[in-house]
């Protein structure tokens, strides 16, 4: 295996998708290991072959996709797991977060979006499709009473890194985040982890979802 080479392993219970996901992921520097068909065979799969990454579908029999997340997690494997699915499901956005997801993106995926989740999340970032995030967001920020009880951070954000948590919220890169505020895409990330780890989050979208729930960003 060549140092920039991705293993993945496909978890669908349908063999058109796998053979589809597949199909996507050729002639690109992935190299898919294994196919599951559910979350039981993913969660062997995983512990067999150790892949960098899985493309997990949610809605799968037996074990599902959330449960297999769960498993994997509990397993203290290292693997990352991005969570595949045809439907725009606030719930299931927020329960693969909370079960330590490092993507969630929908099976209308464009090829392009679909290596760059891959080649991000393999490379320690996290990625949420950002309209499908974009909605999430708005739907926290408008329902009643559902903001957390705000209470002091251990560590307050500091103005700048407030900047960088609001334009984070609004799904913007690293890269993107530095054109704005004059800053390197590096000086951005070292920004964004400070941030995450003052939220006591792990990723950038849980990040993101905790500073609208604390009432920190509108």
């Amino acid at each position: 295996m060549s140092k920039s080479e991705i293993t993945l392993v496909i978890a669908d219970d349908h063999p058109m998708v796998r053979a589809g996901l597949k199909s996507m992921l050729a002639a690109s520097r992935i190299n898919v290991v294994g196919e599951a068909g559910d979350g039981q065979g993913a969660l062997e799969m995983v512990k067999k072959l150790q892949p960098q990454v899985v493309l997990m579908d949610i809605r799968m029999p037996n074990v599902d996709g959330i449960q297999a997340l769960e498993a994997i997690r509990a397993a203290k494997l290292p693997t990352k797991i991005i969570m595949v699915t045809t439907y725009r499901s606030t719930s299931y956005l927020l329960r693969s977060l909370s079960a330590g997801a490092a993507g969630f993106v929908l099976k209308d995926i464009s090829r392009e979006e679909l290596l760059a989740a891959i080649y991000s999340v393999a490379d320690g970032s996290s990625l949420v499709d950002s309209h499908f995030l974009q909605d999430v967001l708005r739907s926290l920020e408008e329902s009643e009473g559902n903001k957390e009880e705000s209470p002091e951070l251990v560590e307050p954000l500091t103005a700048r890194e407030m900047d960088i948590l609001k334009l984070m919220v609004e799904g913007l890169t690293n890269q993107a985040i530095g054109d704005v505020l004059g800053l390197s895409a590096g000086t951005v990330k070292g920004y964004a982890q400070t941030v995450i780890h003052k939220l006591d989050t792990t990723d950038r979208t849980q990040a993101a979802v905790k500073a609208i729930r604390l009432g920190l960003v509108k």
